[in-house]
This record gives structure tokens, sequence and C-alpha cells, in this order.
């Protein structure tokens, strides 16, 4: 996969696969031998790119979107059988976290994976390379396990919930020793966190598999990045967000999406040159090979909603920051390779800040069918420098979207979406996407499976009970692996 000037792609294909959805034996996909297993799937196959969502701890809620923090890893994904190979636990310990469920438990997780990483932890002997890590990321590690060891402390409470002494971020720091030992536990984590997934980047890149990760715009109000840098954001006098984000009204929900996400201060932030974004996008990029940028329009212009409605109903939209932090993060951060999630209402001052920066964005073919003039069709596409999907982990596999067609929007796709005899809907979509102009094309594993509603990753109107589908153990056979293989070479992708 050869990438140009602007970060486009020079015709490659990916597949989306979270690591959460891994087949393991503990209940939620890790950075073990499955993972090397699924790059191996993609190199068999041809496909170039493994797209993953954000790897960063969840929370309330289970998604990745609303973490507790923007750097850290997820405790989950730590893989306890290469702790056993470290000598850091014991096969009758991993006994007790093995759990057989067809989607991710996160409830049984939290009461469970810790239990097992303190108890590796209390044989963890620190090393020259584990100091290393310490100092080289100790911008954030330093705070992150701080406000980890507090959260404990208050049986996980939101921080708004703390005694003044803890949540006031300077006045907690005054009492570190207090906290120590508990930030050691979370340091270690964070140290095995990184040095796996490290190892799996190098295996990706030695079986020429590039990794496409993903950069939430915003960040979590309960949050350490809030905490401790709460000057970066727009907050009151008792630290209560003045206004939060979301999505206006649309076609899809009639309340629109209220995300609760505090709001940043953008003037603040552009006072010390964007150094919390130019250095947060450092950090992703040595995560990734190339960056995701999510709600990218948000930069353009972003919907702000008053903190405490019920309903996305009352917003209104900003101006946004602009090419001004676009223009920094290329001179601090060259070689940052990044798509644009440039998706929801499109509007020209969107299309004007993504010219400008070159980046490739999205297009999303279920998207596609209100009319032959669609801007999603492959048909319209006016350059190469775009990444298609059929659809993302916001929508209904294709199976379940196709399932529902109907009216007009049944008309187009019979009409711009033509299939052979025998073929399905789901393997039409997948050659529309395939056989496009569109410089990378990135399908959901779910869609190459076939599969239908019970694979769906995310519904954005529901905030619970997400984020939970895993991928059965017995996808790597030679059925699956012939059949992507076909797609991208008819597709020379």
């Amino acid at each position: 996969m050869k990438i140009d000037k602007n970060f486009g792609f020079s015709r490659g294909s990916g597949i989306l696969m979270p690591v959460s959805g891994l087949p393991s034996k503990y209940g939620i996909g890790s950075f073990g031998k499955e993972a090397f297993k699924f790059i191996d799937f993609l190199a068999e196959t041809g496909v170039k790119v493994w797209q993953v969502l954000p790897l960063n701890p969840t929370s309330y809620g289970d998604s990745p979107y609303q973490s507790p923090s923007a750097w850290a890893g997820n405790p989950y994904f730590v893989d306890l059988d290469l702790l056993r190979e470290d000598g850091l636990l014991t096969p009758a310990e991993l006994k007790t976290q093995k759990h057989d469920a067809k989607t991710v438990d996160y409830g049984w997780l939290f009461e469970n994976r810790y239990l097992a990483l303190r108890t590796a932890y209390s044989r963890f002997v620190t090393g020259l390379k584990y100091f290393e890590f310490i100092e080289k990321n100790a911008y954030w590690l330093d705070d992150y396990a701080l406000y980890m060891a507090i959260k404990v402390k208050n049986g996980f409470k939101s921080f708004v919930e703390w005694e003044d002494k803890e949540r006031d971020y300077e006045k907690a720091k005054e009492n570190l020793k207090e906290y120590k030992k508990e930030m050691n536990f979370w340091k270690f984590v964070q140290y095995e966190f990184f040095k796996q997934w490290a190892a799996v980047l190098d295996y990706a890149h030695a079986k020429g598999v590039s990794v496409l990760g993903d950069i939430p715009i915003y960040v979590a109000y309960d949050s350490v990045d809030v905490w401790s840098k709460k000057e970066n954001y727009l907050l009151d006098e008792d630290l209560s967000p003045k206004l939060v984000a979301g999505c206006p009204p649309d076609a899809f929900s009639a309340d629109g999406q209220l995300w609760g996400n505090p709001i940043y201060d953008w003037k603040k932030m552009k006072e010390d040159g964007f150094g919390w974004w130019t250095a947060r996008i450092r950090h992703a990029k040595e995560l990734y090979d190339v960056l995701r940028i999510d709600h990218f329009r948000g930069f353009a212009g972003y919907y702000t909603i008053p903190y405490g409605d019920k309903t996305a109903r009352n917003g209104w939209w900003n101006k946004g920051v602009g090419e001004e932090l676009f223009e920094r993060v290329r001179k601090d951060v060259r070689s940052a390779k990044i798509l644009a999630e440039d998706l929801g209402v499109i509007t020209p001052d969107v299309r004007a800040l993504l010219k400008s920066t070159g980046y490739p964005g999205m297009k999303v073919l279920q998207f596609g069918f209100s009319s032959s003039e669609n801007e999603y069709l492959p048909k319209n596409y006016r350059s190469a420098n775009c990444v298609v999907y059929t659809g993302t982990h916001d929508n209904a596999t294709t199976r379940e979207w196709a399932a529902e067609l109907k009216g007009k929007e049944l008309s187009v796709f019979k009409k711009e979406c033509p299939r052979s005899r025998g073929e399905s809907r789901v393997d039409a979509m997948i050659s529309l996407a395939m056989n496009s102009k569109a410089a990378l094309a990135v399908i959901p594993i779910a869609d190459y499976l076939n599969l239908g509603a019970e694979a769906r990753i995310n519904r954005p109107s529901e905030p619970m009970g997400n984020w939970g589908w895993r991928l059965g153990a017995d996808y790597y056979n030679r059925q699956l692996v012939a059949r992507v293989r076909d797609f991208v070479k008819k597709a020379n992708r």
C-alpha cells in the first residue's frame, strides 16, 4: 500500500475488525495469538489494511468513544496467555478468567479481569525497558495513573463526586505518596498493553499489513483529560460543562444525538499552538500507520447543546477551528497520515476544510441510494482520494440493511448496484465498493461473513447494549479465505 503526498492510498483493500471482537476464551479479544492469526488471515487473502476501533479503555456504556483517557490503552486487551508465558500468571489462575460468552460481557470483565492483572502485577519485576517506557510516556501516564488510583479509592465514581482535595487536580498532586502503590499498578498495565500491541504491529508490518486506527474527536467528561486539564474545556466554576456535544435531529433521529462530551475551549488551545492536539496525534501515530479522525466536520463547525438538556433539539452550530489546527499538525507531526471521517451534515465549510488539508474522506455505500446523483455512489466520486465502505461500525451490517430496502431507495439500489445471477445484495455491495475508483475499500468482516443484525457493533441512538459483537472462532477457513481473496483479485486491490 503506497501513500501519496496527500495521504491517500494506491488502490488497496481493508477489513474493519475491532480488537474486542477477536475470538478469545477470556471473554474479549486481545493482543494474543488470535490477533496474530487475524493478521495471517489478512495476509493470506491479500488484504493490506486492518482497521480497528479506538484502543482506549472503556467505561460506563462500554463505548471506546467515551473513554477515561484519550492516551491510555484498554486493560482488557492485555493478553493473559502472554502474561502466563512471562511467568506472571499460572494455568490455574487462567482458568478463573475463562468466560465463554457470545458477546462481550463488560460487567463480568470489570469484576474479574482486574483480579488477574493485579495478580500478575504482584509478580512483576521492573527492568530497563519498563523504566524507559515510564519515562517516555510520563507526560500522560503519570496523570492517568493518579486519576485511576483516586478513582479506585472512590469506587470508580466520577471525579465530580470526589472530595475537594482529590477533585482539584493540583491539590491531588500534592498527595502522590498516598497513591504511589496503586499508581504503579496502572503504569504496569499500560506497559503491558503497549508492549503487546507493539509486537502485534511489528508482525502486521512484517506481513505487509498496515493498521488504520481511530481518534475520537471528543473526550469523555469523566476522564483524566478533563480532570487534569480543565482549562482546555468550557466548564463552569463547579467543573460542570457549560455545553456538550452532539448532532442535530435528522432523518435517522427526531431528537438528534446527545453525546454529552464537554466542548473544547478552542481559543485557549490556540494560545499554545494546539499543543494538546499535536501531542495526541503524535502519540496515536505510534499506535497506528494511518489515523482516522472521527467527526472531522466538527473542526469546520460543531454542534453544541446546553448542559442538562435531555435531547439535542435545542442545540446550535458554532464555527470550528478550521485549517489553523491542521496547519500546526502538518508542521509538528509531519509524517502523520490522516483519514477524515467526513460523515454527517456536510456543508461547504466542511468540504473546503477537507480540500485544504488534502486528506481523503469517507464514502459509505449504505448512504448512497437516495438518488442516482448521490455523492456516495461510486460513479459520482470526483477523485480516487477517498476511502469507500459498505458500512461502518455505526451502521447495520449490509445484510440487515439490504433486507430492509424499500421504495425509492430500493429502486435506486437495483439500478445502481446491479446483481449477476445468483449474486446476493451483500456481494453486489462489496463488489460495488471494491470496483470503485476509491483508493482504499474497507469492508467490515461481518459483510464478508454475510452476517445479519446479530453482528451489529453500534447503534448510535442507543446508549447501552453496544460494542459486544464477537467473531466466531471458526471464521478462518478455506471458504472465507477464497471468498475474500476473490473480491480482492477481481478488483485488482
